[in-house]
């Protein structure tokens, strides 16, 4: 009888025994206090869970190509363990090239899934924001994002658009989020917003620095200064000085 081949469900399985056994219940600690938030972590380094998901990748990769392995991702990105989740971005990151707009769609989705900011980084960053910065037509999908009351949606609206920065892409469409997200009360939020512009003004200061200038008294003090920061000093007091 012809052995059957396992589905991505019963890879991912496998995969989150092996997470679970190797992991170090010290670091696990760790990282639960670094993130202050309510995070299940099974204790793994960084550099230890990325070499084993490239291990994987290659492996999975081979064995059954790109399109099993986008599932076995999708599959991992679910509940609330953090290492499945940065496997799962770290099995497709080198592969954002070959990950079409049904792939856009699926890590869309993933937003609903994120439970801390510490899922979130790592999707948007490493996963959505090359896939904007490759295909500006995206921007309009992420623009949606923006008007959403989920936090992780709005943030998202911004760090996506931060890859687009380095090369002036972008400086219209970022207005857009940013006109609606100034009065976001959201931390994580006002947090992404203000990365956003400040990576935005240091690589388009002609073009940010009017538009710091035209919102700057109803944008938030911490976000007004992060948005500032790499700008010279006499440009930075001008932006920050009140008007009245």
């Amino acid at each position: 009888m012809k052995k059957r081949k396992p589905t991505p469900a019963a890879i991912a399985t496998e995969i989150r025994r092996i997470l679970k056994g190797e992991g170090s219940t010290k670091h696990a600690r760790g990282v639960r206090w670094f993130f202050k938030e309510e995070i299940k972590s099974l204790g793994w380094y960084t550099a230890d869970l990325r070499r084993l998901a490239i291990r994987c990748r290659k492996s999975i990769q081979k064995e059954s190509g790109f399109d099993f392995l986008v599932e076995i991702a999708d599959q991992l990105f679910r509940g609330h363990v953090l290492e499945e989740k940065v496997f799962a971005v770290f099995l497709l990151e080198k592969s954002t090239n070959d990950l079409n707009d049904n792939n856009f769609a699926m890590l869309e989705s993933w937003l609903a899934r994120i439970s801390s900011w510490a899922d979130h980084g790592g999707l948007v960053h490493y996963l959505i924001a090359p896939m904007v910065a490759a295909k500006p037509a995206r921007v309009a999908r992420i623009f949606e994002g923006a008007k959403s009351p989920d936090r992780w949606h709005g943030r998202a609206a911004c760090v996506a658009l931060i890859q687009g920065t380095g090369n002036k892409k972008f400086f219209v469409q970022i207005t857009q989020p940013s006109d609606l997200l100034l009065s976001e009360k959201d931390d994580m939020v006002q947090k992404g917003l203000g990365w956003l512009l400040r990576e935005t003004a240091k690589a388009d200061p002609k073009r940010t620095v009017p538009y710091l200038m035209k919102i700057r008294d109803r944008t938030p003090r911490l976000m007004l200064r992060t948005a500032c920061e790499t700008l010279p000093a006499s440009v930075r007091a001008r932006v920050l000085r009140p008007r009245w």
